[in-house]
Protein backbone atom coordinates (compact mmCIF):
# COMPACT_ATOMS: atom_id res chain seq x y z
CA UNK A 1 0.00 0.00 0.00
CA UNK A 2 2.66 2.79 0.72
CA UNK A 3 4.52 2.08 -2.19
CA UNK A 4 1.84 2.46 -4.61
CA UNK A 5 0.84 6.07 -2.26
CA UNK A 6 4.49 7.13 -2.68
CA UNK A 7 5.06 6.03 -6.57
CA UNK A 8 1.15 7.52 -7.26
CA UNK A 9 1.17 4.33 -10.21
CA UNK A 10 2.41 0.78 -10.99
CA UNK A 11 5.87 0.43 -10.52
CA UNK A 12 8.56 -1.69 -11.79
CA UNK A 13 11.41 -0.81 -9.34
CA UNK A 14 9.62 1.09 -6.35
CA UNK A 15 11.66 3.74 -6.68
CA UNK A 16 10.08 7.04 -5.09
CA UNK A 17 8.77 4.45 -2.61
CA UNK A 18 12.85 3.20 -1.81
CA UNK A 19 13.93 6.31 -1.96
CA UNK A 20 11.28 7.79 0.72
CA UNK A 21 12.22 5.21 3.37
CA UNK A 22 15.87 6.95 3.34
CA UNK A 23 15.29 10.66 1.97
CA UNK A 24 12.27 11.17 4.65
CA UNK A 25 12.50 8.76 7.29
CA UNK A 26 9.82 10.91 9.70
CA UNK A 27 7.57 10.49 6.79
CA UNK A 28 7.92 7.36 5.82
CA UNK A 29 7.48 6.47 9.52
CA UNK A 30 3.93 8.45 9.41
CA UNK A 31 2.86 6.78 6.34
CA UNK A 32 3.82 3.14 7.40
CA UNK A 33 2.67 3.77 11.05
CA UNK A 34 -0.99 5.04 8.97
CA UNK A 35 -0.87 1.91 6.86
CA UNK A 36 0.21 -0.53 9.61
CA UNK A 37 -2.95 0.21 11.99
CA UNK A 38 -5.65 0.73 8.68
CA UNK A 39 -4.18 -2.47 7.32
CA UNK A 40 -4.62 -4.45 10.57
CA UNK A 41 -7.91 -3.08 11.30
CA UNK A 42 -8.97 -4.43 7.79
CA UNK A 43 -7.62 -7.81 8.95
CA UNK A 44 -9.41 -7.91 11.93
CA UNK A 45 -12.46 -6.70 10.68
CA UNK A 46 -12.18 -10.24 8.18
CA UNK A 47 -11.73 -11.68 12.22
CA UNK A 48 -14.88 -10.88 13.57
CA UNK A 49 -16.99 -11.58 10.35
CA UNK A 50 -15.54 -14.92 10.85
CA UNK A 51 -12.18 -15.62 9.32
CA UNK A 52 -10.51 -18.47 11.18
CA UNK A 53 -7.11 -17.09 9.87
CA UNK A 54 -5.57 -13.84 7.65
CA UNK A 55 -2.71 -12.81 5.33
CA UNK A 56 -0.48 -10.28 5.58
CA UNK A 57 0.16 -9.90 1.72
CA UNK A 58 3.33 -8.01 0.80
CA UNK A 59 3.58 -7.43 -2.84
CA UNK A 60 7.11 -5.12 -3.44
CA UNK A 61 8.93 -6.50 -0.33
CA UNK A 62 11.42 -8.84 -2.53
CA UNK A 63 12.41 -5.42 -3.88
CA UNK A 64 14.00 -4.36 -0.72
CA UNK A 65 17.47 -5.73 0.72
CA UNK A 66 17.20 -7.46 4.08
CA UNK A 67 19.10 -4.37 6.52
CA UNK A 68 16.11 -2.02 4.62
CA UNK A 69 13.46 -4.34 5.05
CA UNK A 70 14.19 -5.03 8.53
CA UNK A 71 14.87 -1.49 9.42
CA UNK A 72 11.93 0.26 7.49
CA UNK A 73 9.43 -2.57 7.21
CA UNK A 74 9.35 -5.06 9.09
CA UNK A 75 8.54 -3.42 12.20
CA UNK A 76 5.10 -1.88 10.79
CA UNK A 77 4.14 -5.77 9.34
CA UNK A 78 4.71 -6.84 13.07
CA UNK A 79 2.46 -3.61 14.32
CA UNK A 80 -0.39 -4.92 11.66
CA UNK A 81 -0.23 -8.52 12.41
CA UNK A 82 -0.21 -7.35 16.24
CA UNK A 83 -3.51 -5.29 15.80
CA UNK A 84 -4.85 -8.23 13.87
CA UNK A 85 -4.14 -10.81 16.49
CA UNK A 86 -6.47 -8.61 19.01
CA UNK A 87 -9.87 -9.56 17.26
CA UNK A 88 -11.35 -12.23 18.23
CA UNK A 89 -13.33 -14.77 15.32
CA UNK A 90 -16.94 -15.45 15.25
CA UNK A 91 -16.68 -18.81 14.49
CA UNK A 92 -13.42 -19.73 16.76
CA UNK A 93 -13.91 -17.51 19.78
CA UNK A 94 -10.35 -17.10 19.79
CA UNK A 95 -7.64 -14.80 17.57
CA UNK A 96 -7.19 -15.91 14.51
CA UNK A 97 -3.73 -17.48 13.17
CA UNK A 98 -1.72 -15.39 11.29
CA UNK A 99 -0.21 -15.75 7.99
CA UNK A 100 3.21 -13.72 6.40
CA UNK A 101 3.36 -13.59 2.35
CA UNK A 102 5.89 -11.68 0.42
CA UNK A 103 6.56 -12.40 -3.61
CA UNK A 104 10.64 -12.65 -4.68
CA UNK A 105 11.08 -12.87 -0.83
CA UNK A 106 13.29 -15.86 -0.54
CA UNK A 107 16.27 -13.64 0.89
CA UNK A 108 13.87 -12.37 3.42
CA UNK A 109 12.50 -15.48 5.00
CA UNK A 110 14.06 -14.66 8.51
CA UNK A 111 13.06 -11.18 8.27
CA UNK A 112 9.52 -12.23 7.95
CA UNK A 113 10.05 -15.14 10.39
CA UNK A 114 10.55 -12.07 13.06
CA UNK A 115 7.57 -10.71 12.41
CA UNK A 116 5.72 -13.05 14.30
CA UNK A 117 3.16 -14.15 12.11
CA UNK A 118 2.25 -17.80 12.43
CA UNK A 119 2.80 -19.12 9.30
CA UNK A 120 4.90 -17.46 6.54
CA UNK A 121 4.02 -17.82 2.71
CA UNK A 122 6.31 -18.65 0.15
CA UNK A 123 5.89 -18.14 -3.80
CA UNK A 124 6.83 -20.26 -6.48
CA UNK A 125 10.63 -19.71 -6.10
CA UNK A 126 11.06 -20.82 -2.73
CA UNK A 127 11.17 -24.51 -1.00
CA UNK A 128 9.36 -25.54 1.57
CA UNK A 129 11.71 -27.78 3.55
CA UNK A 130 14.20 -25.68 3.06
CA UNK A 131 12.22 -22.71 4.10
CA UNK A 132 10.67 -23.79 6.51
CA UNK A 133 14.00 -24.24 8.12
CA UNK A 134 15.28 -20.77 7.51
CA UNK A 135 12.17 -19.50 9.28
CA UNK A 136 12.79 -21.17 13.05
CA UNK A 137 10.76 -24.63 11.99
CA UNK A 138 7.36 -22.29 11.40
CA UNK A 139 4.79 -23.40 9.24
CA UNK A 140 4.36 -22.54 5.73
CA UNK A 141 1.97 -22.36 3.16
CA UNK A 142 2.85 -22.21 -0.65
CA UNK A 143 3.86 -22.40 -3.11
CA UNK A 144 2.27 -24.50 -6.40
CA UNK A 145 3.78 -22.70 -9.39
CA UNK A 146 0.43 -21.03 -10.93
CA UNK A 147 1.65 -21.41 -14.59
CA UNK A 148 1.03 -25.13 -13.72
CA UNK A 149 -2.75 -24.55 -14.12
CA UNK A 150 -2.64 -23.99 -17.88
CA UNK A 151 -0.53 -26.93 -18.22
CA UNK A 152 -2.34 -30.58 -19.35
CA UNK A 153 -3.30 -32.72 -16.39
CA UNK A 154 -0.96 -34.93 -15.98
CA UNK A 155 2.18 -31.97 -16.14
CA UNK A 156 0.08 -30.19 -13.25
CA UNK A 157 -0.91 -32.98 -11.10
CA UNK A 158 3.33 -34.05 -10.84
CA UNK A 159 3.37 -30.24 -9.68
CA UNK A 160 0.90 -31.29 -7.22
CA UNK A 161 2.23 -34.07 -5.51
CA UNK A 162 5.93 -32.26 -5.56
CA UNK A 163 4.44 -29.73 -3.55
CA UNK A 164 2.64 -31.83 -1.09
CA UNK A 165 6.17 -33.78 -0.49
CA UNK A 166 8.20 -30.91 -0.17
CA UNK A 167 6.08 -29.56 2.67
CA UNK A 168 5.90 -32.80 4.39
CA UNK A 169 9.66 -31.18 5.68
CA UNK A 170 7.99 -28.30 7.38
CA UNK A 171 5.95 -28.90 10.74
CA UNK A 172 3.20 -28.20 8.96
CA UNK A 173 1.89 -27.07 5.44
CA UNK A 174 -0.59 -25.24 4.01
CA UNK A 175 -1.17 -26.15 0.10
CA UNK A 176 -1.55 -22.80 -1.76
CA UNK A 177 -0.61 -21.62 -5.16
CA UNK A 178 2.85 -19.56 -5.48
CA UNK A 179 1.02 -16.11 -6.22
CA UNK A 180 -2.31 -15.56 -7.31
CA UNK A 181 -4.75 -17.37 -9.78
CA UNK A 182 -3.83 -16.68 -13.54
CA UNK A 183 -7.65 -15.05 -14.47
CA UNK A 184 -7.74 -17.18 -17.80
CA UNK A 185 -7.53 -20.35 -15.44
CA UNK A 186 -10.60 -23.22 -15.82
CA UNK A 187 -12.43 -23.09 -12.17
CA UNK A 188 -12.40 -26.71 -12.81
CA UNK A 189 -8.82 -27.26 -12.78
CA UNK A 190 -8.92 -25.64 -9.45
CA UNK A 191 -11.42 -27.89 -8.10
CA UNK A 192 -9.60 -30.66 -9.34
CA UNK A 193 -6.23 -29.69 -7.77
CA UNK A 194 -7.91 -29.24 -4.70
CA UNK A 195 -9.68 -32.78 -5.04
CA UNK A 196 -5.66 -34.05 -5.57
CA UNK A 197 -4.72 -32.39 -2.76
CA UNK A 198 -7.60 -34.45 -0.23
CA UNK A 199 -7.88 -37.63 -2.42
CA UNK A 200 -10.99 -36.40 -2.50
CA UNK A 201 -13.29 -38.50 -5.44
CA UNK A 202 -16.40 -36.84 -4.95
CA UNK A 203 -14.34 -33.54 -5.86
CA UNK A 204 -12.61 -35.27 -8.38
CA UNK A 205 -15.61 -36.40 -10.28
CA UNK A 206 -17.22 -32.74 -9.95
CA UNK A 207 -14.00 -31.35 -11.61
CA UNK A 208 -14.50 -33.31 -14.51
CA UNK A 209 -17.65 -33.13 -15.29
CA UNK A 210 -17.95 -29.62 -14.51
CA UNK A 211 -20.08 -26.78 -12.23
CA UNK A 212 -22.74 -27.21 -14.84
CA UNK A 213 -23.03 -30.52 -14.15
CA UNK A 214 -22.04 -31.27 -18.38
CA UNK A 215 -19.61 -34.01 -18.93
Amino acid sequence: MAAYLAEGRPSRDHLAARTLMHADPAAWDELMTWAAHLTGRFMATQVHAGAAAVQLFDSWAGSLSAADYREKVAPYSALALDVAREAVSATTGASAPTIHFATRASHLLPELHRTGADVVGLDECSELGEASRRVGGRPVQGNLNPALLGAPWDVLARGVDACLESGLAAPAHVFNLGHGVPPSTDPNVLTRVVARVHGAEDWEHTALTGWDGEA
